[in-house]
């Protein structure tokens, strides 16, 4: 598994145990995706109306915000690598629950425990990632976790697409006289466990050790990782970059000493974490099938649509992979938030033109059906070459060592929280005031976030986690 090159550095072991990490990404769009093919099954199960469903789909977020929030700040005392052990076993937990609930409570209970791991895995992923990885490619390694996200989200909508289709619909039977919606969860125990094992094999974060005050241990680590003279030195760089008094990392170190305010920092974190979910992209991952349909595709037809988002999806993440350490996080930022603007409006736009029939289904016309689907899908593409990746690529990168854990903690807790809020009225706003209104909301979000990213966004391209400021 070691194989270091001449300078020392031992770049596929950083490589191998990146890739690692990124599964906890994989589980979290795996997680994240599956529900969109349940729908209908949650629906005929539990006998539950738009609200209750909307509930029951946004549900784990609630978990995702929670977990976020206690992985980040419980990261600092017990390691980046032990949050995402617990990640592991919370996933097989909730993919079992989810699959053998009875009733919505029950269903919800299990779908939180689903979102303490995903948003654990969604900071910690990231965060484990930038603290091992050199500066040089450490923006293309953190954005294999969003190639890592979205494969799960395609693999769990190849997934459902193929269990609808053994079953005939989602709410069929399947095997063993269970319906195709609760293996459409049951598998994703494979990976869940695959990662559980895995993560026995990877070093805790060296960043971690030496704020814990485990020198010995940071130095063993980061002799793996870099050779023992790059080792050395870096140990002195991570100590230095800590606070000068060297006491532990605390959610109190985001309140700048000498004005008693919050870090600038922060608050760019947090406008990172909202305005990717504002743009309302899992409106497209969680509702796809619910959308398509909406607009007179058949189940079958919607879920091999949301298959195509998914290959367009990585399609868009390995360009930035190509292009993240060439042109920077800001420039893909700023590209990408032009281009959903622009498609977002068309989607909008397409909407507006249609009529209801007397089912209450939104009926387009054969252009305008082909341009939402078109728009709707190059705007998947623009999110996932430019905000996809790049905002969790940032937040594991922008903080300095004394705050990356608490700084996580506030951006995971808000990314989650807008997450939840667009996904829970999206069906509201579906049955009230329709498509168009809703996707002109996104629409809006998707040009104010052109400016947050000329104002507020500072390039991080090429600089060592010791030269972030706070």
């Amino acid at each position: 598994m070691s194989s270091p090159n001449a300078s020392g550095e031992n770049t596929r072991f950083i490589i191998l145990i990146s890739l690692v990490a990124t599964i906890g990404g994989f589980l979290f769009g795996y997680d994240s995706g599956v529900i969109n093919g349940t729908v209908d099954g949650l629906v005929a199960a539990f006998q539950s109306d738009a609200a209750v469903t909307g509930f029951n789909v946004a549900s784990m977020l609630l978990g995702c915000a929670v977990g976020a929030w206690f992985a980040g700040t419980l990261a600092d005392r017990y390691g980046r690598r032990t949050m995402l052990l617990w990640a592991a076993v919370f996933f097989i937990v909730s993919a079992w629950g989810s699959g053998i609930a009875n009733s919505s409570p029950e269903f919800v209970i299990y779908r939180v425990l689903g979102g303490l791991a995903v948003g654990a895995a969604s900071v910690m992923s990231p965060a484990y990632i930038s603290e091992v990885a050199p500066a040089r490619y450490r923006g293309r390694l953190a954005t294999v976790q969003q190639i890592a996200i979205i494969s799960g989200l395609f693999a769990s909508f190849l997934s459902n697409y193929i269990l609808a289709r053994l079953a005939t619909a989602s709410t069929a039977m399947l095997w063993w006289g269970y319906e195709a919606w609760r293996w459409m969860f049951w598998a994703e125990l494979v990976p869940a466990f695959l990662f559980l094992f895995l993560l026995f094999f990877i070093p805790e974060s060296p960043r971690y050790l030496v704020a814990r005050g485990l020198r010995e241990r940071a130095t063993s680590v980061l002799t793996r990782l870099y050779g023992a003279l790059q080792g050395e030195r870096k140990l002195g760089e991570i100590d230095a970059s800590l606070a000068s008094d060297h006491h532990r990392p605390r959610l109190s170190d985001l309140i700048n000493k000498a004005t008693g305010k919050i870090r600038p920092i922060v608050w760019v974190g947090v406008g990172l974490a909202t305005f990717q979910q504002f743009v309302g992209i899992n409106v497209v991952f969680y509702y796809g099938a619910v959308l398509w349909q909406a607009v007179g595709f058949s189940e079958n037809d919607a879920l091999a649509i949301n298959v195509l988002s998914g290959g367009l999806s990585i399609g868009a993440c390995i360009v930035t992979v190509l292009l993240i350490d060439r042109v920077g996080r800001k420039p893909l930022l700023w590209l990408g938030s032009v281009g959903m603007a622009i498609t977002l409006g068309l989607v909008t736009y397409a909407f507006s033109t249609g009529g209801l029939d007397d089912a209450g289904t939104l009926q387009l016309s054969d252009s305008m059906g082909l341009l939402a689907l078109v728009a709707a899908n190059a705007y998947v593409v623009f999110f996932n070459m430019s905000w996809g990746p790049v905002m969790w690529v940032m937040l594991g990168e922008m903080f300095p060592n004394q705050i990356r854990g608490s700084g996580l903690a506030v951006a995971g807790l808000a990314q989650w929280t807008a997450n939840f809020l667009i996904t829970w009225t999206f069906p509201m706003l579906l049955a009230g005031l329709g498509l168009a209104f809703a996707y002109g909301i996104y629409t809006v979000m998707a040009v104010l976030s052109v400016f947050f990213v000329l104002r507020f966004v500072h390039e991080t391209k090429g600089r060592e986690l010791e030269q972030m400021e706070g």
